[in-house]
């Protein structure tokens, strides 16, 4: 099957997208642009992740392709329910998807998570609220959380 990949650059950084031309492989911030090779997908993709950026889209209509465990799945579910411009901490995840002593493990699966933005773990903080840690840095996840704030 055919690999595809676009970049562009953002407010948070060059953000990555891949593809298979049928469903998402991951979308991520990368260091630097390589070529692109992209499909009707990686467009689609890239516009609608500039559109949540530019403030105007609240959720993505994106096919993606997951691969993790079980659980990792029950969490990734969950972060999709989390709506636009609010927060849950990670004990909250755990509770939500029946194993409250799992929140160290909730945190484990956000960092599993190959869709940023479109899988909102940046809607995850610590139980006191504190922005914790995130696969793009947490300056990336605070522009995120300011971003649904105000948009």
């Amino acid at each position: 099957m055919m690999m595809y990949k676009g970049y562009f650059t953002s407010q948070i950084g060059i953000i990555c997208v891949h593809d298979n031309g049928e469903k998402l492989l991951s979308v991520s911030i990368c260091e630097n642009e390589e070529n692109s090779n992209m499909s009707d997908l990686t467009v689609k993709a890239i516009n609608q992740i500039k559109e949540y950026l530019g403030g105007v889209r609240k959720s993505f209509d994106l096919p993606i392709e997951m691969n993790g465990t079980e659980f990792q799945f029950k969490v990734w579910s969950e972060l999709c329910n989390i709506p636009y411009g609010e927060t849950r901490s990670y004990k909250d995840i755990a509770e939500k998807i029946g194993n409250p002593e799992a929140a160290r493990a909730v945190g484990s699966a956000n960092n599993k998570n190959k869709f940023m933005i479109i899988v909102p773990c940046h809607r995850v903080v610590g139980a006191d609220g504190s922005l914790t840690g995130y696969a793009g840095g947490i300056d990336v996840k605070k522009k995120l959380l300011e971003l649904e704030r105000h948009g």
